[in-house]
């Protein structure tokens, strides 16, 4: 017994009074924290002995490497060098965290260097999410840092023999070597199929991923200098064979009229008829949903990325997915060849326009929507009283008063125009002012889920009033109003919640793979209605709704299939290569029918494994030629007939500033009056200018504050 408790002394004095101890201290501190990280924080699904054992080993390897930098320093400058390195890891974990816990992703170069678009607005959505046990991963930090002040662990002056320091860093070289060994024949490929990011956190380990993620970014930027017209061809190739035939029923029913696309933020689609004690959510959406003139999708799914809203947006215009890192608005919005939905509208004597109550700089849409092809962009400037702290909330203006004041655009738009509606109080946090709630929040107990349907019915009022705007203003009967939802509102992290709301104990992959649906509703007067059931996703919507306008996607570099056409393969591809298809699942490394949910195991079925193995070929090839035509820019290289690229330097989405004259030949309004005198076609020129009020019951307003009926809040 005295020996033990004496080899315990000395371990004890080794680890307290020894530079070497101290590193040891750290690096089994960092393994610490980032192992209980990955179990407690991240969803990595890991299976088996050899990927629970690598999710154990990964940490070790650059926590070895990155604390030893500080054995090369002697005394004091040793032991601060150790701790910096340590808080350097520290704040990497913190930081994937909180994105993580909302994003189910992992930070990237593309996204931290966006931080400049959705700066003014990321600390909102952060501040929301951090638990107050996040600070945990800076506990070690803090003790060793006290220990030192208070000489309860003593500087060793004498530095670590360089042999010594070279043999461990060269040790955790090593061992990186085994892990990345290890990972490849448990997962061949593991850095070339890289759709998926947990994937390299699970084997390689969270700074891996770091390090790989800048290698990849920065080889990406080099595609662009090197990329050749030769490129295109076997995308074209591709693209042509997987090409739908237009429904002769519906190609070009809704032929030159106007379209709105009214974006519904953070929307999934369970909302729909959906019921918080008694009282449905989204009642004027749950109408439109059921209208006999909508074609209403219920298995279509959000496809996004790390550009969540961006990438929406880039899918629904040009068909192109979002990129396995950051956001394509963002990465390559300035500077790309686009042939993008509303520039091929405007040669098609359409007026295209966007409204947004937020900055003209989030996402980069001022730049990008140039290139796109907007005439014009109404951005946060555009709005009376904009800059009201009552008027805005979370990401932007609220949705009733940015839309009411939007109208005054819509209205002097000359027809037919293409529009797009950013809707933004349905956004994480989904916090909402007391005197714009009717109805009660859900019971999950759940924080950051259990407002949820408070902002979703706000958003859905907003559109009821807005529908009614454009019934009295004349608009409605010669317009195509199109509704999606950009992304999840409640992310799959939140499971017991999920579980909570879809009325189960517990959810599975194929409960978390359905959960990313969102709403698709394509509605106009006379058009031929229904529920369809066929599998889709956004990147599907740009040539759904050219076919519906009478316009041939046939020649176009896109990666979408027409949802009403009987050839369409019914697979939809997720940005991770996951995908849902019309006969199976694969979701979270497991494989599921999808009309039943049974799990299957496709070693065991031929013939499902043919099916999955066909449909998954078809997933890879699809998101890594999306991601060449946009890293490479090869549109530039593609001719498409009848088109002409528009420069963005004629447009201008600025307002007339009457201090600054150089302002006005570019100014937004004066543009507008100047075309509606070419074109005296926009609803105010029809009307003589009577165009009726809008009316919002906006509190903000002037209208009524919202209460909850009492038979409800009585329930709770």
């Amino acid at each position: 017994m005295e020996r033990v408790v004496q080899t315990a002394k000395k371990s004890g004095a080794y680890l307290f009074n020894s530079t070497m101890g101290f590193f040891l201290l750290n690096v089994f501190f960092v393994w610490l924290k980032t192992y209980m990280v990955y179990q407690h924080d991240f969803s990595l699904g890991a299976k088996g002995p050899m990927q629970e054992f690598l999710l154990f080993f990964n940490p070790i390897p650059t926590a070895i490497i990155l604390l030893s930098i500080g054995l090369y320093f002697k005394g004091r400058a040793s032991y601060w060098t150790m701790l910096l390195m340590n808080l350097v890891q520290s704040i990497w974990l913190f930081s994937n965290i909180l994105y993580y816990r909302e994003f189910s992703d992992f930070l990237s170069l593309n996204i931290i260097n966006s931080g400049s678009s959705a700066g003014n607005n990321l600390g909102k959505a952060l501040g929301g999410i951090i638990d107050p046990t996040d600070f945990l991963v800076f506990a070690d930090i803090i003790v060793l840092t006290l220990l030192i002040a208070f000489k309860l662990i003593h500087v060793n002056r004498h530095a670590v023999r360089r042999w010594v320091a070279g043999l461990t860093t060269l040790l955790g070289v090593a061992l990186m070597f085994v892990g990345y060994g290890l990972s490849e024949s448990d997962r061949s490929g593991l850095l070339v199929r890289t759709f998926d990011n947990n994937y390299i956190v699970k084997y390689l380990g969270l700074n891996e991923y770091a390090a790989y993620n800048i290698y990849k970014t920065q080889k990406t930027a080099e595609v662009k200098k090197q990329a050749t017209p030769k490129n295109l061809e076997k995308i074209e190739k591709f693209v042509k064979s997987n090409n739908t035939i237009p429904n002769a029923q519906y190609y070009g029913t809704v032929k030159g009229k106007n379209v709105v696309m009214f974006h519904l933020e953070s929307f999934q689609q369970f909302l729909i008829d959906y019921k918080v004690d008694g009282e449905p959510v989204t009642p004027n959406i749950n109408r439109f949903y059921h209208d006999q003139n909508s074609l209403s999708f219920d298995n279509f799914y959000n496809q996004v990325g790390q550009g969540k809203t961006a990438d929406a947006e880039n899918m629904l215009e040009n068909g192109l997915y979002g990129l396995a890192s950051g956001a394509a608005m963002v990465n390559y919005g300035s500077t790309n060849t686009y042939q993008a939905v509303p520039n091929m509208l405007d040669q098609r004597g359409y007026t295209t326009a966007a409204f947004h109550g937020d900055v003209a700089s989030f996402w980069n849409r001022d730049n990008t929507y140039k290139n796109w092809g907007y005439d014009y962009f109404f951005s946060k400037p555009f709005y009376k009283g904009a800059n009201k702290d009552d008027y805005n909330i979370g990401y932007g203006m609220k949705d009733k008063i940015f839309l009411k004041d939007a109208s005054q655009y819509l209205d002097q738009l000359p027809q037919p125009f293409y529009s797009k509606v950013i809707t933004v109080t349905n956004h994480y946090p989904y916090d909402l002012d007391k005197k714009n709630i009717s109805i009660n929040k859900t019971d999950t107990g759940d924080k950051t889920v259990d407002g949820y349907v408070q902002t979703a019915r706000y958003l859905d009022q907003a559109f009821g009033e807005f529908e009614r705007y454009l019934k009295k203003s004349g608009m409605y009967d010669n317009t195509v109003i199109v509704l999606y939802g950009d992304h999840y509102g409640i992310s799959e992290n939140h499971p017991k919640a999920i579980a909570k709301l879809m009325g189960k104990d517990s959810v599975t992959p194929y409960d978390l793979a359905n959960w990313q649906k969102v709403p698709l509703i394509i509605h106009s007067p006379g058009l031929k209605g229904g529920i369809k059931h066929t599998y889709g996703g956004e990147i599907d919507v740009m040539p759904t709704l050219m076919h519906l306008l009478g316009i041939s996607t046939a020649d176009n570099i896109q990666f979408g299939q027409d949802l009403l056409a009987k050839n369409n393969k019914q697979v939809v591809p997720f940005r991770n290569g996951n995908f849902v298809s019309k006969n199976y699942v694969k979701y979270g490394g497991n494989y599921y029918v999808t009309s039943t949910g049974t799990q299957i195991n496709p070693k065991e079925d031929p013939r499902a494994k043919a099916i999955i193995d066909n449909d998954q070929n078809y997933v890879n090839d699809s998101l890594t030629y999306s991601d060449q035509v946009q890293t490479g820019d090869l549109l530039r290289f593609h001719k498409l007939a009848g088109y002409k690229q528009d420069d963005p330097k004629n447009y201008s989405y600025k307002q007339d500033d009457p201090k600054n004259y150089s302002y006005k030949k570019n100014d937004t309004l004066k543009s507008l009056k100047d075309l509606e005198k070419k074109k005296p076609t926009s609803a105010m020129q029809k009307t003589g200018g009577k165009i009726p009020e809008y009316e919002t019951n906006a509190p903000e307003l002037g209208g009524e504050p919202q209460t909850i009926p009492e038979a409800i809040s009585s329930s709770q």
